[in-house]
Order: C-alpha cells, then structure tokens, then sequence
C-alpha cells in the first residue's frame, strides 16, 4: 500500500457488473479532475486467445477438465503482483492491453505501428507519465495465493458481485447474444471455471473494503432455463463494508441520500437496483478524496 501512490482495485467475474463500477469511477475522476493509470485485468493473462485454445486442448489430453481464465495457471499474477508493487513505490509500472475488438485492434496497430489482430496483446510499455493513482478492473485485482499476493499493494479493493446464478444469466445471455454460442458450450465453459471460481475469484471478496452485490428479486433459481436477465428495477443491491468505521461510511447520509435504501446489518446497505451507479459515486467519491488528501500530506 502507498499514500503516494495510491491504487484501487476493481474485481469481479465477467459480466457481473463491473462496467457500472467503472463508469461510477470515471464520474468521480472527472469531477475531482483526477488523472488515473488504467490497467486492464485481461492484459495480464498468460496467453493470448488462439495460445488458450491450444494450451485449453492440451490441459484436456493430460485430464485437467478445469484449466480456465480463473486460474492461477493461466494468468500472469507476479507481474500483477510487481506491476502493483512498482506503482505503490515509484509511480511508473510497465502495461500492455488485450485486444478484444477490431476497434481496440485498429486503435493500438496505429499508436503502436503494429499489425496485431483482436485476441493478441499488445507489446509491454513503460509507463512513467505522472499520474494521481492507478485503477485496475479485472478478474484479480486482491488475489493471493500461496506463490503471489496482489491485495498486499491494493489501498482501495471494491469487488462486485450478483448472486451465481444471476451471474450465471448474464454469462448465458452475453454468451449466445455476442459469441453465439449454444447453451451446451456455456454449461461447459461455468463447469470448467468452476474450481478456480471457489479457489481464486469469491476469497477476493473476504478481502475488499466494500462490496457491491445484486440480488434479483424475481425467479433465478434455475439460470438456464431463463427467458431474460432480471432488470435493475427487479433487483437490489446488498452494499457490505469490511470495516466501517475505518471506511469513513456515513450511513444516516446514505439512507438519506438514496430513497427505498435500509440496512440489514450494521456494516451492510441495501439500495434499489436502479441505484446502484448512484451509490457507488456517493460512497467511493469521499474515500477517493480522502486518499489524495493524504497523497498530498
């Protein structure tokens, strides 16, 4: 951890809401006119798309039916790890991106002079511009295992997270609406992530400074059988801080502040689904402040 050099650390599975935290952050960057270093989780994979398939194909030869992007295995979590432990110290860190579209491809071979395809990396840069703190959303920004501790270096751990099986939903849903896979190829894709989903992804969340998490209030209990995705309005989210007091949370403000909210306990708010963008900038813009305020001290 670093008051100079502070770092936040998004984490959560794919699709499970992770873009409306990022959105919430960019709101709160711009209005505290805050120039962050944007790191992407999928760039530290181990392997690019066409290598996973191959390294996947060979991990089913041995009998590993469990090799995933959830794993330890799969993903470069030292770099992570020294990426985070350079930046805390000095500042500056090496990045690179993964391509995931023609736009990203088009955007980076420009900059870059490249002829990279979507599915590759692009070449590791080193970053020395000044900037206020660093920003990571991805699978593992607090992962720790017995061989690599990223939570070490993380001074702000916001993890989100629906309940399984509305994360299942959204996984069905994108799946087949942006990749067109069939209903058998994503069951297969959950089972196989499901192992290092225990092991890697959910002992995170013990370790995040507060939690954002959707609970449906409609049917899910059977995600694949489902005809839609349960909207903001059909949904609440469950707000749980680790330490309160140590979090600077104002619960009187909030409850205030955010019509239909309660509390269930008392480190844990529940706001309306339809809130859940709104929360975040109220409850991360003061902890943000605080910490430049320190950054400056």
């Amino acid at each position: 951890m670093s008051k100079k050099h502070p770092i936040v650390a998004v984490t959560g599975s794919s699709g499970a809401g992770t873009t409306t935290v990022k959105r919430a952050f960019e709101h709160i960057f711009h209005r505290e006119n805050i120039n962050p270093l944007v790191i992407e989780g999928d760039s530290y994979h181990r392997f690019d798309r066409a290598a996973m398939k191959e390294q996947m194909a060979r991990e089913d030869e041995r009998g590993n039916k469990f090799f995933s992007h959830f794993g330890e295995d799969a993903n470069h979590f030292d770099k992570l790890a020294e990426t985070f432990e350079s930046y805390s110290k000095t500042g500056a860190c090496p990045r690179r991106y993964y391509l995931h579209s023609d736009e990203e491809a088009v955007e980076h071979n420009a900059r870059l002079g490249t002829d990279l395809t979507p599915g590759q990396f692009t070449p590791w840069e080193d970053i020395k511009d000044k900037t206020d703190l660093l920003f990571y959303e991805g699978l593992h920004g607090l992962a720790k295992t017995d061989n690599n501790d990223v939570a070490q270096h993380v001074d702000l751990g916001v993890g989100v997270v629906p309940i399984v099986n509305l994360e299942w939903i959204q996984k069905i849903f994108r799946d087949n609406a942006e990749r067109g896979y069939d209903a058998e190829v994503i069951v297969d894709t959950i089972l196989r992530r499901m192992p290092d989903y225990v092991k890697c992804i959910t002992p995170q969340f013990s370790r995040t400074d507060v939690n954002f998490q959707r609970v449906s209030t409609v049917d899910t209990s059977n995600p694949f059988i489902a005809r839609d995705i349960p909207t903001p309005d059909e949904s609440f989210i469950v707000i749980r801080f680790r330490k309160p007091l140590e979090f600077g949370v104002d619960f009187p403000h909030l409850l205030n502040m955010i019509n239909g909210s309660f509390m269930s306990r008392p480190n844990t708010i529940v706001v309306p689904g339809g809130k859940m963008g709104f929360a975040m900038e109220l409850i991360l813009e003061p902890k943000i402040q605080r910490m430049l305020e320190a950054k400056k001290g």
